[in-house]
């Protein structure tokens, strides 16, 4: 049973060839932690070593950077909120109000960007792409979504306190620099007297060394402050300025459901198709072939009618009565007879095709009589002898026995067609409110679900029931495709 016929390395372990299809059975991949900040991991890693580092360099760029932006954002922002209220009375400060309501896009946009100096996975953009949609369909849409408000309180409200820190810890580090090469500036400066605090001259160099470790220890405390500051501005921005989970778990559910939507549009339309074939061209073979059987009926009892009268009338010598060669009527008959025969028997050939293809598009057992039915009408019709193990506790819901039952019948014509197998086993259970369906067979093995397209189409089906689709099949044999489906549907 196998799609392809590429090997699977066999370790000597029965997950040697494990293929997992289908999806995870909570509808996708477990929720991820987010990211660490990538300024807090250095500083976990290396504490001691931080202030020397990169990343603390980083760090001083994007805060000294936010303070200048900041600043010029919070003079930009007062004027548009000033005459956007002064003129409001007069109609002209709409605009201006609109546009400070609209600020945080291009805030938020700069501030994502300028967290590449410190963080190496970007925040995603969280507004939505809108390809040619006009100037007032993008401001509609726009005012509409909770990512603009966000981005505007975090332009309003939480960018000028962290800007207010980040120019305090300009000053802090500054002045630290400036303690630092305290004695340098008493030595060029001498014999002026020279003050590095408010009443305490210092006479001479040396005098001035405890302010250069003053300083130094202010450089290690403003390198620390700044991680913890810079670390604050990610967190703040990933909250404010990124995608938020519920959005995207809003987006994920909506196209599982979508998919979903397809997939039962795709499987009316099967059935639809399956009823046309049935009760249409079915039929009308049905009654083709009962109508050529008549025909072949009557020609040869017409046939044994002329028989005698034609043997009579060859003896009395009668001109017309027949002789070969003639050309009459009687004599075509069999030759009639033949064709009609074949008609019929062609006739009942495309029956039995057109009867395959229904019960493939989609087989009336499965909707008369259920799963176990349908499977075990399919190991009857199997060249490889199939023992079948199904014991559910009812009708299962439309969808899970429709997915179950291709996925069996695929595993099935599989089997048939590359393995080489002597005997497939069919064993399915249900197990906490999940379809448990297991096909077994005994051949060569090394089937690689990825190498056709059977096996993917089916996992896809499986993943928009939230279930997987899993093949074993190391080299030598045997192989299993495993099948788990929650039966809600």
């Amino acid at each position: 049973m196998g799609t392809g016929r590429a090997a699977v390395e066999d370790t000597g372990a029965e997950t040697a060839g494990d293929h997992s299809t289908g999806a995870d059975p909570s509808g996708g991949q477990a929720e991820a932690n987010p990211p660490a900040v990538a300024v807090q991991a250095a500083l976990r890693a290396h504490p001691l070593r931080f202030p020397f580092t990169r990343d603390s360099l980083r760090c001083l760029a994007y805060l000294l950077s936010g303070a200048v932006l900041g600043l010029l954002t919070a003079v930009l922002l007062t004027v548009l909120a000033v005459l956007g209220l002064g003129l409001s009375v007069v109609g002209v400060g709409l605009p201006l109000l609109l546009a400070l309501a609209l600020s945080g896009l291009p805030a938020g946009a700069l501030e994502r960007r300028r967290l590449r100096l410190v963080e190496p996975v970007p925040v995603p953009d969280p507004h939505r792409a809108l390809p040619g949609a006009g100037r007032r369909a993008r401001l509609r849409t726009r005012l509409r979504e909770r990512a603009t408000w966000r981005a505007l309180a975090h332009t309003l409200l939480v960018a000028p306190p962290l800007t207010a820190a980040g120019i305090g810890l300009t000053a802090l580090l500054l002045f630290s620099a400036a303690l630092v090469v305290s004695p340098v500036v008493v030595w060029v400066l001498a014999p002026e007297t020279v003050m590095l605090f408010p009443g305490h001259a210092v006479r001479g160099p040396l005098h001035a060394l405890p302010a250069t470790a003053v300083g130094l220890a202010g450089l290690l405390l403003g390198s620390y402050a700044g991680a913890l500051l810079t670390t604050a501005h990610v967190r703040l921005a990933r909250l404010l300025l990124g995608p938020r989970e519920e959005g995207l778990g809003r987006q994920v559910l909506e196209l599982t459901r979508s998919r979903a939507r397809l997939v039962d549009a795709f499987e009316a339309e099967r059935r639809r198709i399956e009823r046309d074939l049935h009760d249409g061209a079915q039929q009308q073979l049905v009654a083709l072939t009962m109508t050529l059987g008549l025909a072949a009926h009557e020609l040869r009892e017409h046939a044994a009618a002329v028989a005698p009268a034609g043997s009579g009338a060859s003896d009395s010598g009668a001109p017309g009565s027949g002789a070969p060669g003639s050309g009459s009527p009687e004599e075509a008959l069999p030759a009639v007879l033949a064709l009609v025969d074949r008609a019929r028997g062609e006739a009942r050939q495309a029956l039995e095709q057109l009867r395959d293809l229904v019960r493939g598009i989609h087989p009336q057992v499965l909707t008369d009589h259920g799963l176990a039915a349908a499977v075990a009408e399919v190991a009857l019709r199997h060249p490889v002898p199939v023992e079948v193990d199904l014991d559910l506790p009812g009708r299962l819901p439309a969808p899970v026995e429709t997915t179950a039952y291709f996925t069996v019948t695929e595993a099935l014509t599989n089997a048939a067609k590359h393995s080489g197998a002597t005997a497939v086993t069919v064993h399915g259970r249900v197990v906490d409110g999940r379809l448990v369906v297991q096909v077994t067979d005994d051949g060569r093995g090394g089937a690689d679900p990825a190498a056709g397209a059977g096996l993917q189409g089916l996992a896809d089906r499986v993943a928009i029931l939230r279930g997987r689709l899993m093949v074993t099949s190391p080299t030598g044999g045997p192989t299993r495709l495993r099948l788990e489906v929650p039966c809600s549907g």
